[in-house]
């Protein structure tokens, strides 16, 4: 049996799960030891499968972190395996640290919550007031441009698509270019012609020190929505793994947006990008610091907790660890 809590932010699903030991010495070392084992794996596949998870399910597995100066490490996956980087989940993971006691907090203020991910250390800064946690700004690992105007040919004609990297490898395409707006009544077409650009891409996206973040994690289909007072205005859809959709603004993939768009001039000091969801959900970006190896962004969003449960398989279950069905 095993037992999760579940929360979701800004629309987004988070399943965690605390009670699954993956060796290794690091949290990359630990992610591919899952990848790996059948064991491991077969517990994620129960988790995210149907009948008790679904096609957009997404959860992660808390691990020790790296070393002491970390709360806990964590191994992000969906239903076609294992992510290096979830801002949505790291968001969710510092609400969740806070509101267990896992990290002690005060009552009002902010609480950092130091979190190991595969693709490097990254801190859930938790703000509470009255003792209810009310927001997280989740601070990333450098994010930076990889290419710009990348021509892939798709179904809906020729693509331009530009690479950044947030922790994962995205390429950002109008979602006009290709006929599309991001709404509810476009969605099914926005999964495919996003899956499509992702595989087609998938190439493209080669880390330059650790293999491991290599290939194209996502397409982020977007909708500019002009220039507020205090910076850009966009709504996006993120499609990542093999056709799964973010129902929230998608963390790490506003990070990658926050790259592109410093690099563009369009976002000054103290300007944010307002990032919105295709159900309607929020994230504030910003860039904190320019680095040798990339800018440094939050990004700001809420997580609720939605349940808690205990999952079991029958082993006269025919069905076994479950399937999907899109």
């Amino acid at each position: 049996m095993t037992e999760v809590v579940d929360y979701h932010t800004a629309g987004e699903p988070f399943r965690i799960v605390t009670s699954v030991d993956v060796p290794g010495a690091t949290v990359p070392d630990r992610r591919v030891f899952a990848q790996t084992s059948s064991e491991v794996d077969a517990i994620r596949q129960l988790l995210v499968n149907e009948p008790r998870g679904h096609a957009d399910m997404y959860g992660g597995f808390v691990v020790p972190g790296n070393d002491d100066d970390a709360d806990f490490g964590v191994l992000f996956w969906h239903k076609d395996g294992y992510s290096t980087a979830c801002g949505h989940g790291t968001i969710a993971l510092g609400t969740w640290a806070v509101e267990t006691g896992l990290v002690s907090a005060a009552p009002d203020g902010v609480t950092d919550v130091v979190i190991d991910v595969p693709s490097g250390r990254v801190v859930a800064r938790v703000s509470c007031s009255a003792g209810a946690v009310t927001s997280v700004a989740f601070r990333n690992v450098p994010s930076y441009v990889v290419d710009r105007a990348v021509q892939v040919k798709t179904s809906r004609g020729d693509v331009v698509a530009d690479i950044s990297f947030g922790g994962a490898f995205y390429a950002s395409v109008p979602a006009s270019s290709v006929g599309l707006s991001v709404t509810p009544p476009s969605y099914a077409e926005l999964v495919a012609i996003g899956r499509e650009i992702k595989w087609a891409l998938d190439p493209v996206a080669v880390h330059p020190t650790d293999p491991r973040l290599s290939g194209l994690y996502g397409t982020i289909l977007y909708d500019d929505l002009g220039t507020l007072d205090d910076g850009p205005h966009q709504r996006n859809l993120t499609i990542f793994a093999d056709g799964e959709a973010d129902r929230s603004p998608c963390g790490s993939g506003t990070s990658a947006r926050l790259a592109l768009l410093h690099d563009e001039g369009r976002l000054g000091p103290g300007q944010v990008l307002r990032h919105d969801s295709i159900v309607g959900t929020t994230f504030v970006g910003r860039v904190v610091e320019e680095t040798a190896g990339g800018v440094i962004t939050e990004v700001e969003g809420a997580a609720y907790r939605t349940g808690t449960a205990t999952f079991s398989l029958d082993p006269h279950d025919p069905i076994g660890t479950g399937f999907t069905l899109r």
